[in-house]
């Protein structure tokens, strides 16, 4: 078996970390010995090539087109390509990185797509490529923390006591711009304000710690939303089994993990209407898809009214992240391109 480099940007709680690791756990599995190592301590190509020359690899797995793409360029091992999510729908814009990454493209023996849509993106800008772009959907599984305090936890992020009446809404993000975690917070608190019931909290890591600053003092001058700091991935999962609804607000997406486990865990989705959360969530089938703040309010206030809503749109989100995330089929996709590393 080929010793193997999984290089990717592995800042805490973002989408590109917790697929690597997910990754590693597949490679691992089938014998592999896979080393992941953060495309934010290589600053060069030649950094990246003394690391493959000391730790003997003989073959190598980059997420991100542009980000682990270009630091894999030139390198004298065999490589694949997993695209990220930001390449394909933001780094695309710049002249420069699309260069960057057709080259990249060019030397990998396989890219992988979450999406079709994704694949349809990259095939316009390089139709060359397309037969070497494979699609393959994030795979899921959800653990909650059985001995998770709701309680206490609710307790700690300043909840009233009398708490059996309030419904949560919960965004899981790491804090940077990309996220938006603002887009919503002013019509939050403004439907607060006419119902005291319902609640927004924010959990998770300031991965920008500048722009994670401007959203702490935003919070702390609004009522009905919350700002907590990232828990352990089991307790999460408990926290959203709890919450009436999971929300998305991010500028761009590749496959959203969190909009996954809601899906997996029967929690409804509410999720700004951006490609790729429209190439998961079918309007109030499986989830519900919106383009205004108001827009926001009104569907929640709607699934909160409609309670045989709420129950359609978990049983079809269920069925469908069952039958096409499946975590087993993600395992041998992988496990099967390593083999092209050979």
């Amino acid at each position: 078996m080929p010793r193997l480099l999984l290089l990717a940007p592995l800042r805490a709680q973002t989408g590109n970390g917790t697929t690597a690791q997910r990754i590693q756990d597949h490679l691992e599995s089938a014998g592999h010995s896979c080393t992941l190592w953060d495309t934010y301590g290589c600053e060069s190509p030649s950094a990246v090539a003394q690391l493959v020359s000391s730790g003997n690899f003989q073959g190598a797995f980059g997420i991100h087109l542009y980000k682990a793409g270009r630091l894999l360029q030139g390198i004298r091992i065999p490589f694949g390509i997993v695209f990220g999510g930001t390449d394909i729908n933001e780094d695309i814009k710049c002249a420069e990185k699309v260069q960057v990454m057709e080259k990249v493209l060019d030397e990998a023996r396989f890219a992988v797509s979450f999406t079709d849509a994704m694949k349809e993106t990259a095939s316009v800008y390089w139709p060359w490529a397309r037969n070497k772009i494979c699609v393959q959907s994030q795979g899921v599984v959800t653990s909650p923390n059985a001995f998770f305090n709701w309680k206490k936890f609710l307790q700690n992020a300043g909840i009233p006591q009398d708490h059996g009446s309030l419904r949560f809404f919960i965004l899981i993000c790491g804090l940077r711009r990309i996220k938006d975690p603002f887009y919503l917070v002013d019509a939050f608190t403004e439907w607060h304000r006419e119902d005291p019931s319902v609640y927004l909290i924010i959990i998770g890591p300031a991965v920008d710690p500048v722009f994670a600053e401007e959203v702490k003092e935003k919070i702390k001058r609004v009522e009905g939303v919350l700002l907590l700091p990232e828990i352990p991935m089991e307790d999460l999962h408990a926290v959203v089994k709890k919450c009436f609804a999971v929300v998305n607000s991010s500028l761009s997406e590749g496959m959203s993990v969190a909009i996954l486990e809601a899906m997996d865990l029967k929690v409804p989705v509410l999720a700004r209407n951006i490609p790729g959360n429209a190439a998961i969530i079918k309007h109030k089938l499986t989830g519900l898809l919106y383009s205004s703040p108001q827009e926001f309010v009104q569907l929640s206030k709607n699934l909160i009214q409609d309670p045989s809503l709420r129950e359609d749109i978990v049983t079809r989100a269920k069925e469908y992240v069952t039958k096409h995330h499946s975590w087993e089929w993600e395992r041998k996709t992988y496990q099967n391109l390593a083999l092209k590393l050979r």
